[in-house]
């Protein structure tokens, strides 16, 4: 491809709001540009990426049996009723009514339209396993677009399932997809850890996200120093080395601490740590108010809050709320004399403390000398909160770190949830109905994009991996007005495109700087340049990431192309 006939675009400077390296250097580069907030456009050089990564995507897909087909991104609001999920998503859902009044919403996920297809479709056993998959744009409608591709509102993403007869087919199905992902983001080049996962709005219970380490993933991986245990730290259960006290209870007192607004504030007026205070958060886990109660210095988990009730929503309780039911806002919050209506539960840690602090629920004061079962009852112990560095590591093996990553792939179990509020049924080996098993995979394509340049490049610009980069070869021509460079150039180019060798041609009338700058900020991983030494069919060649070059005769470039790609 010649790129005087292209659109691209380069920049010199950063998007004002581009704030990581691979937004800013798509953009610069000429891979993307903003439509939107949130929505984007795949320029040329960006759908050459885009369609190669798809490709790794679509080879390990087949290997594990799934077969690609499109569904449509337009869905009708009576899948997600019957599936529950309308009322329940959230506002990230765009959802839309046609002329008719008809409500629709377009596609975030197809587990819906799936179960839908497939209940009307398949109705024996013999025909199960089936696992199908796509390729396409998802919508959601992100409250804060932010960091390009790697949050946006318009984004492709592949989404595969599976359809089981047992739970023990299922996890075939799980495991064969399981492998697939670690191909798949092995042939990216990317430094990933497939971690332990919540399911989020998917539904299930098993699940693993797969992982990009990188400082500015938005999730938090807690990972074990010495085993390869690995889970978001939304997910990582805490060891639970709570052991009795023998300090001897003292009298309930309830003291004033006026204008202490935070935890560390009242811990400092009353001289004691983090760890010997109480804190007392009040959620709405769905219709039933909670609260609960954790050591001062940990932090409540919401995730496995939600999970220990069951729920579908968990949400903090309102300032109002709060007053209604304990007579009090968030700062003076506390277990003791909370009322029935109330479940108080606490984390594990909580159980053995003697003589803590905890709020009085009452502005400005606070209780001392507080004994959890003595001064307030507990509903229920569970591991309510985060993980935290340096904890034990959930398998017993070592101890907890943390690393930050960018979420590029997710694996569920969905079980039964979607197929049994739809209905989806087969008959056994015995003509008896049963109800399907799901498994539900999905890959952020563009997500991938982003996160690859987020681990490759430099100061120049992007650092393709071989097999990612738009182009093999960026040829430039330093000077087109000279007969003796265009010709050569032009015979490089046919010679390349001959040979099978992706080349972009920059045949631009522009200064060498221009096009050796254009050049680093593609990444394409060799570049040759037709310069001075043209009379004598001597070409620079040049490796993008080790900055090694060479001066070669125009005999001797395919095979030098041809060896270093083989090598790779």
């Amino acid at each position: 491809m010649k790129q005087s006939q292209m659109l691209v675009h380069t920049l010199k400077e950063n998007p004002a709001d581009a704030e990581i390296k691979s937004h800013q250097l798509l953009v610069r580069a000429g891979y993307i540009r903003q439509i939107a907030s949130g929505v984007y456009s795949f320029l040329p050089l960006g759908k050459r990426v885009l369609r190669k990564v798809e490709e790794i995507v679509r080879e390990e897909m087949d290997k594990a049996g799934a077969h690609e087909m499109l569904m449509s991104a337009l869905q009708p609001a009576e899948l997600w009723q019957e599936s529950g999920r309308w009322n329940t998503y959230g506002a990230e859902l765009m959802r839309l009514r046609d002329r008719h009044e008809r409500e629709f919403a377009l596609g975030a996920t197809h587990e819906e339209v799936i179960t839908s297809l497939v209940r009307d479709s398949i109705k024996s056993y013999k025909r199960l396993p089936l696992m199908v998959y796509q390729i396409q744009n998802k919508f959601r409608d992100e409250k804060r677009p932010r960091f390009g591709l790697l949050r946006g509102r318009e984004f492709l993403m592949k989404d595969a399932y599976s359809f089981n007869e047992s739970f023990e087919s299922l996890n075939e199905s799980y495991e064969k997809m399981f492998t697939a992902y670690s191909n798949v983001f092995t042939r990216c080049g990317l430094d990933f850890r497939a971690v332990i996962a919540d399911s989020g709005q998917m539904g299930g219970k098993d699940t693993h996200e797969f992982m990009v380490l990188s400082e500015v993933g938005e999730d938090v991986i807690a990972y074990s120093d010495t085993s390869d245990y690995a889970a978001n730290v939304e997910m990582a259960p805490v060891i639970n080395q709570s052991s009795p006290s023998d300090q001897e209870p003292a009298n309930l007192e309830k003291v004033a601490t006026p204008d202490q607004k935070t935890m560390q504030e009242v811990a400092d007026f009353l001289g004691h740590s983090l760890a010997e205070g109480l804190k007392s958060i009040m959620f709405k886990v769905d219709d039933q108010f909670v609260l609960v109660v954790t050591r001062g210095d940990h932090e409540v988990n919401d995730i496995k809050l939600k999970n220990l009730y069951d729920a579908d929503i968990v949400d903090l309780a309102t300032e109002e709320d709060t007053h209604s039911l304990m007579g009090t806002g968030f700062g003076s919050l506390g277990p003791v004399n909370a009322p029935d209506s109330v479940d108080v539960i606490a984390d594990f840690a909580v159980e053995p403390l003697v003589n803590v602090t905890c709020g009085a629920n009452e502005a400005g004061f606070h209780y001392t000398n507080v004994n959890p079962g003595r001064d307030f009852h507990v509903k229920e112990y569970a591991d309510l909160r985060f993980i935290k560095e340096g904890d034990p590591s959930p398998d017993g093996n070592g101890h907890i770190k943390f690393a930050r990553g960018i979420e590029v792939g997710h694996v569920f179990k969905l079980g039964r949830f979607y197929a049994e509020n739809m209905n989806a049924t087969f008959l056994d080996d015995q003509g008896k109905s049963q109800t399907m098993v799901m498994g539900s995979y999905g890959i952020g394509v563009s997500r991938t994009l982003a996160a690859i340049v987020e681990q490759y490049n430099d100061e120049r610009g992007i650092t393709w991996p071989a097999n990612i980069a738009p182009y093999q070869v960026h040829l430039l021509s330093l000077n087109p007005k000279k007969e003796e460079q265009k010709e050569l150039a032009d015979q490089l180019y046919e010679q390349l495109q001959a040979a099978g060798i992706e080349v972009l041609y920059d045949d631009r009338k522009e200064r060498a700087g221009v096009k050796f700058a254009d050049s680093d900020l593609f990444g394409i991983p060799i570049r040759i340049t037709v310069g001075k030494r043209a009379s004598e069919g001597v070409v620079e060649v040049k490796e993008r990431t080790s900055g090694e070059q060479a001066d070669l005769n125009q005999n001797e470039i395919i095979h030098h192309v041809q060896t270093w790609y083989n090598s790779k």
